[in-house]
């Protein structure tokens, strides 16, 4: 679906220069800057150009905590940065960015920019508004004023120990507010994505909304429609995979925009934020994780509503309802291979973890995604979705003597064993191959009881 019909508004406009405040008493430690990107400073500015620490990073200092990168803003341009290192690396179309690497840290540098303004005669705005191209090189003001939100445009001079401040990013900082610089709807216009970029600032920096801000998210939100789904999967990663998920979570519910990325019901919304709850818990317990198993669980109503047709109706392995449910996802967030494949099976255990015979337990306990599948499966048992009994057998079968556990089982009508005549029992085809169904390998495979 195309973005709507919106009027046209005027490029957001840089303000005339204005002297920034020079703020020398600030929170940052010293000690917590890279020696490796104050060392890109200084050979820019030994090489005659000005430069400084921009961004998330100041940002991040001034809140008391670590960043997990150092970017660089510069009057140099990409081409002057060659030349001052020489192994460099240029990344980006839209934005040209530098990636300097310094021992085992890459700094990215990037060159001051400005705003689009209509006097600009090449077409940098698409129909709708948005921002096609941004290599516009300008002054630090206009680099300033080009930025998103004030937290984020702050620029630090590590030599002298400074605070550069042009749009009041410090007074939002201490009073815990994320706003955008200039008009909101214009600036949400230009970058839809600036909407999804406000929520995750919100729940990572437990920041809240300017009312300015917040009042332009709902008007503006159908243009996220007509971003690339390529890009909307990176801010799907940066939203609910960065440790703060569940709050994002929570926060794209209270706007509506859980509806625009994904397919998700109301009943739906437990389960997705308790595995959410599940991956920011992992993250801080330095655990592996996946996005396969959220996609999991945000397409999980979806994909039982596929199989409820595919049950009545005579389908072939390409018509498989898990494949349906993803690539229909596919046209709004653009879902990788691999992280299909380990949401469809998780989904393809779901069944067969409910299935309690000795073979079937022993394959299920082999197969290489039972552990994200058994995760699965407690969310659900915690909503609702599967009986919490099921889970706790599971649970028990991972540590216990399965067999034993097997005969505790409630037995129903016992089944009557028939004879088979003739052929022989060796040659016999045996059952479906659970790891080959779901995509693993087709030979014998060793039984791990973890």
């Amino acid at each position: 679906m195309g973005a709507p019909d919106y009027t046209i508004a005027a490029p957001f406009e840089t303000p005339s220069f204005s002297l920034p405040k020079r703020i020398t008493e600030h929170d940052i430690d010293r000690t917590r800057v890279s020696e490796k990107a104050v060392a890109v400073i200084e050979k820019l500015r030994a090489a005659g150009f000005d430069a400084y620490l921009v961004g998330g990073c100041v940002r991040d200092l001034l809140l008391g905590k670590s960043p997990k990168d150092f970017d660089v803003a510069t009057d140099a341009t990409p081409e002057h940065v060659r030349k001052v290192f020489p192994r460099v690396r240029l990344v980006g179309r839209r934005f040209r960015i530098v990636h300097v690497r310094m021992g085992r840290e890459i700094i990215e540098v990037s060159t001051f920019r400005r705003a689009v303004s209509e006097a600009d005669q090449e077409p940098h705005l698409s129909d709708d508004g948005m921002i096609l191209r941004d290599n516009l090189y300008g002054t630090i003001d206009q680099d300033a004023f080009r930025r998103d939100f004030t937290v984020n445009a702050l620029y630090y001079d590590p030599n002298a120990h400074v605070v550069l401040d042009y749009c009041d990013g410090m007074k939002d900082i201490a009073s815990g507010t994320l706003r955008l610089i200039g008009e909101p709807k214009i600036r949400f216009q230009e970058d839809p994505v600036r909407i999804l970029r406000a929520i995750r600032f919100a729940a990572k920096l437990d920041l809240k909304l300017h009312p300015d801000t917040e009042a332009a998210i709902a008007p503006m939100c159908e243009m996220l429609n007509a971003i690339p789904a390529a890009r909307l999967f990176d801010e799907f990663i940066k939203l609910f995979l960065t440790g703060h998920g569940e709050r994002a979570f929570e926060l794209l519910c209270d706007h509506d925009l859980v509806e625009i990325l994904f397919p998700l019901p109301p009943h739906g919304e437990s389960l997705a934020k308790l595995a959410l709850a599940s991956t920011d818990q992992r993250l801080k317990e330095n655990k592996p994780v996946t996005p396969g198993f959220l996609i999991a669980a945000f397409l999980w109503q979806e994909y039982l509503d596929c199989l409820e047709p595919a049950a009545t109706t005579a389908t072939d392995h390409g018509d498989d309802p898990a494949n349906t449910a993803i690539a229909a996802q596919r046209s709004t967030i653009a879902i990788p291979r691999r992280h299909g494949w380990f949401a469809r099976d998780v989904w393809h255990l779901q069944p067969l973890l409910a299935r309690r015979t000795s073979r079937n337990v022993a394959r299920v306990l082999a197969h290489r995604r039972f552990r994200a599948a058994y995760d699965f499966l407690m969310i659900r048992c915690a909503t609702g979705d599967a009986p919490e009994e099921l889970g706790e057998w599971w649970t028990n079968a991972q540590t216990q003597n399965t067999d034993a556990l097997l005969r505790e089982l409630p037995s129903g009508r016992p089944r009557r064993r028939r004879r088979r005549r003739g052929g022989n029992r060796r040659n016999r085809a045996a059952p479906g191959n659970l790891n080959t169904a779901n995509g693993g390998p087709s030979g014998p495979r060793e039984v791990v009881q973890p």
